[in-house]
């Protein structure tokens, strides 16, 4: 191989590895900033430029060992804190979760104005929603979970816009009870529930009872009613009666004959009026009974033998 070929390999051998130098120098010597991000630049911890443009920008100084560069987002982004142990009003231990939607707004007040916002932004919001939730009712926090969270919200913000921060929103995404509390709870829910199914029964039953004796008495007018009219009837009946009084003392007849029971009543003919008492009546009756006993005796005797 001779000395032009050596050296014309050398020659691209050198400038393909001078690509990758290359690149590494430019990206020593820019900065691209993305949408909606910011780069601040310090000296000596000291800030000196904030670049919130996004496209590429050309910094030299960012090669110095005293300069440092650090990205900042400035997208809406959101945290989320889980099981938030605090009590309400009665003493019940509940646990929350606390959705947080935030910005920043100020990337050197979100690096330097706060040694670290994440850990002071948690206990500055449990300390937030204990002040506004230590003082409701727990079905009281269900139903005001939106009002409750822009309370929060509203609490957080004076602080942490100190730190170049922006709360969009405070949402209570979550609400539960210990195991315990919450067997307690549904205990005193079915006791509810119970008691009030006996007193719909019972309130049913009065109700049953009192309509029934109101329907009793109603029926109890309307035949007192159907027999006063049945008295009006027959009142009319003996009114058209009285013109004819053969008529009326033949229907008195068979009235009184109605009333007889004849499984009752003996019957005599052949005596005239005074002739005989009622008393003589009877025992006549009574030994003409005893007479004809064994008369009716033989006769079913001889009936039953007849028939066999």
């Amino acid at each position: 191989m001779s000395l032009d070929a050596v050296s014309l390999v050398a020659g691209i051998g050198a400038g393909f590895s001078m690509i990758p130098l290359g690149k590494l120098l430019f990206r020593a010597l820019t900065v691209s900033v993305e949408d909606e991000c910011s780069v601040v630049v310090t000296y000596f911890g000291k800030i000196v430029r904030i670049i919130s443009d996004p496209g590429l920008n050309f910094l030299p100084a960012k090669i110095l060992p005293w300069s440092k560069v650090r990205e900042v987002s400035r997208q809406l982004d959101f945290r989320r804190y889980e099981s938030i142990q605090i009590n309400d009003s009665r003493g019940t231990t509940l646990l929350i979760d606390l959705w947080i939607e935030l910005k920043i707004l100020a990337p050197e007040k979100a690096l330097f104005a706060v040694a670290d916002w994440e850990k002071s932004l948690q206990s500055l919001l449990v300390s937030a929603a204990i002040a506004n939730l230590g003082f409701q009712e727990f079905g009281a926090i269900l139903l005001r979970r939106n009002e409750l969270g822009e309370s929060i919200r509203r609490d957080l913000t004076t602080e942490t816009s100190r730190w170049g921060i922006s709360l969009e929103r405070v949402f209570i995404s979550n609400l539960g009870l210990l195991p315990d509390v919450a067997q307690q709870l549904f205990d005193t829910v079915a006791a509810g529930l119970e008691r009030t199914k006996a007193n719909i029964e019972e309130s049913g039953r009065l109700k049953a009872v009192m309509l029934e004796a109101a329907t009793s008495a109603e029926v109890s007018a309307l035949v007192t009613e159907a027999k006063g009219q049945y008295s009006l009837a027959v009142g009319r009946a003996y009114h058209k009666l009285a013109p004819n009084p053969q008529l009326l003392d033949a229907y008195n007849e068979l009235y009184e004959l109605s009333l007889l029971k004849p499984h009752r009543t003996v019957s005599f003919h052949g005596f005239k009026s005074g002739e005989i008492a009622a008393v003589d009546a009877a025992m006549i009756g009574a030994e003409h009974s005893h007479a004809m006993g064994p008369l009716l005796a033989e006769r079913e005797n001889g009936a039953f033998a007849s028939a066999e």
